[in-house]
């Protein structure tokens, strides 16, 4: 990662950097970890991960922040932008023996000042509900191991439930426990109740109430992530088979799948709308896949190896009148349909209502910026821009109505990449932001041949930061109803009553084979790699690499995984050396953005205009690393 020129200015941390919105800063003052402020030895250990919830204190201070690093798990009432974090007085501890949590998530529906449902999910397999206010653990779930004996990889409260969750195991295994009910002190009894390509739902045979309610068995090898869609009827899993699946849950019928490139799929996220889904995973690639039209919709490349976390910013994410474009047909035209979402998720979905009206007041249509963020082994944090141009490439654009002015702009690395791009002053005309947007909606577009941006004012572009592209053969996708049928009755309620661009067509990705083993390389500087006294495992894995690569030559430049040159590829608005370690969390909240590594450091970045409540934020004053 080492600059042109020898300088080291790429290998340094950043701590801020700018969009066209404005700087981003690290809050030094804000940043939470264990109380020692020790960097923590990661190696062999679970990933960090960070979850949130607002318990609407009278106070002012209603956030509150669950982390898990090694075997501790803390709860602290989380300042933000507002204060100084005071790691001396976290509201509860725990130290765990014999295994290690993995996730965790919060019940926004019955947290008050008082309690708080938080789920863990354990290295062994079991899951744990407590309440760290009252510093009392409810329940163990899977405690003696009998319905899975693999780690948890991901938990979930089912959205608008009190007490049902969802909890995905390595086993690639999904269950729908109740909290209301035991596991019972046998392994569990199934029976098939429905089954499809890839997967398989069985209900849980007994003469009364016991856990779980549904088990799923979905694709081959771990099930490494899930999240609900924001109105919560739909389910979006990431596999390690690198397959997304997404289901209609209650009814559990396959809405549409996707490959990756190549490699497992590691994380998963819907946009604020539920209109589009991104995943990230061992192909170092953003996927954007259109929930309407079942396909492939974008690619982004800027991550130089595994991708961890995808997270949409609703707060970024805008919608803004704009002059009318040629007659809309299909699944585009339902694009301007109004979308009804259930509310109240969390603090972080404040302009969803806003997202879900589809027609402006006087009957033209609308424009939108999907902003995303992503963050990966490579310890690089990535910010994407997906406009109309990528998601309507068959229409003609709406008139452009921003320009940029590029002060300055290094070298284009060899590989097309966008790490180097120094992002600057623009000027734009007025234009209409959601809440919590602090700026225009200006797109800073790469040129065709090389990737360097130009450093005179440039004509209006394509709001997009997507390199050229072909359109694809016409007639390629196809679009499927948006809306699952409901024609059947519930899987839930049956088991209750059962139980009671450019070119870019190489894997390599214009690397050379050289650069492609360096980013190959790179990927053991995070984790653990294979002894070489293993030389069975070696042949196992090597035996396993050839059986993939065989199956993915199947599904590439079909509907499931289009070919490089058949897709936009996007290059990120940002994308900057952040941690010292793997980065592990990114969550986008209203004045802020949060990241973590695998050290245990979770790290608050105020938004443009948000800084000013806390002292010595001057970065003179930084501790260390450089800004941007």
């Amino acid at each position: 990662m080492a600059a042109e020129g020898g300088g080291k200015e790429m290998n340094e941390i950043k701590t801020q950097f700018t969009t066209r919105e404005g700087v981003y800063k690290l809050l030094t003052h804000s940043e939470y970890s264990r109380p020692n402020r020790v960097p923590f030895n990661s190696q062999g250990s679970n990933p960090v991960k960070v979850s949130f919830v607002n318990v609407n204190d009278q106070s002012g201070n209603g956030d509150r922040i669950c982390f898990n690093v090694g075997r501790e798990l803390y709860f602290y009432i989380y300042k933000g932008v507002r204060k100084a974090a005071d790691l001396s007085k976290p509201i509860d501890k725990r130290i765990y023996k014999g295994t290690q949590p993995t996730c965790h998530d919060f019940n926004p529906l019955t947290a008050t000042a008082e309690s708080v449902s938080l789920l863990v999910g354990f290295s062994a397999g079991q899951v744990q509900l407590i309440d760290p206010i009252k510093k009392e653990t409810s329940k163990l779930f899977n405690e003696e191991r009998l319905i899975d004996k693999s780690g948890v990889t991901c938990v979930r409260w089912v959205p608008g439930s009190e007490s049902l969750f969802l909890v995905a195991h390595s086993s690639g295994s999904l269950y729908l426990y109740n909290v209301e009910h035991t596991c019972g002190t046998t392994p569990p009894h199934y029976q098939l109740l429905k089954q499809g390509d890839g997967y398989a739902v069985h209900t849980c045979k007994s003469k009364s109430a016991r856990n779980p309610l549904l088990r799923w068995t979905v694709g081959e090898g771990a099930l490494n992530e899930f999240a609900f869609s924001p109105d919560g009827k739909f389910l979006a899993c990431a596999s390690q088979d690198g397959f997304l699946r997404v289901f209609g849950f209650d009814a559990a019928e396959l809405h549409g799948t996707m490959k990756s490139y190549f490699g497992g799929l590691l994380c998963v996220c819907w946009s604020p709308d539920g209109r589009y889904i991104v995943a990230g995973g061992e192909d170092d690639l953003v996927t954007v896949w259109s929930f309407s039209d079942c396909r492939v919709i974008a690619r982004g490349h800027g991550h130089k190896s595994w991708v961890s976390v995808v997270a949409f910013d609703h707060c970024t994410t805008s919608v803004e009148d704009s002059d009318p474009p040629a007659e809309f047909s299909g699944s585009d035209e339902e694009f301007h349909e109004q979308i009804h979402f259930a509310g109240g998720r969390d603090r972080a979905n404040s302009s969803q209502s806003h997202l879900s009206k589809r027609n402006s007041t006087d009957g033209r249509p609308v424009s939108v910026t999907y902003r995303f963020g992503s963050v990966g082994q490579d310890t690089q944090l990535c910010l994407w821009d997906l406009t109309e141009d990528i998601l309507f490439p068959h229409l003609p654009l709406s008139r452009t109505r921003t320009h940029t002015n590029v002060m300055s702009a290094t070298s284009p690395p060899a590989t097309g990449s966008a790490t180097n791009t120094t992002t600057t002053t623009t000027t734009t005309t007025t234009t209409t932001n959601p809440p919590g947007t602090n700026g225009n909606n200006t797109v800073i577009s790469s040129s065709g041949n090389s990737g360097a941006l130009s450093n005179s004012v440039p004509a209006p572009l394509p709001r997009s930061n997507s390199l050229p592209h072909s359109t694809g053969p016409a007639g390629g996708s196809t679009t499927p109803n948006s809306h699952m049928s409901s024609k059947g009755s519930s899987i839930i309620d049956s088991a209750f009553i059962a139980t009671g661009v450019s070119k870019f067509a190489t894997l390599s990705l214009h690397d050379t084979r050289k650069e492609r083993h360096e980013k190959d390389h790179k990927r053991n500087h995070s984790m653990g790699h294979i002894s070489s006294k293993s030389s069975d495992k070696l042949n196992q894995l090597s035996s396993a690499a050839r059986t993939a690569k065989a199956d993915a030559a199947k599904t590439l430049g079909t509907l499931l995984c289009p070919r490089m040159e058949e897709v936009p590829l996007l290059e990120p608005l940002v994308c900057k050396k952040i941690a010292h370690e793997r980065l592990t969390v990114l969550i986008f909240l209203e004045d802020c953005l949060v990241t973590a590594c695998q050290e245990g450091f979770i790290c608050t970045w105020a938004r443009p205009g948000k800084v000013g409540l806390l002292p010595s934020q001057n970065p003179t004053n930084s501790p260390s690393g450089t800004v941007v």
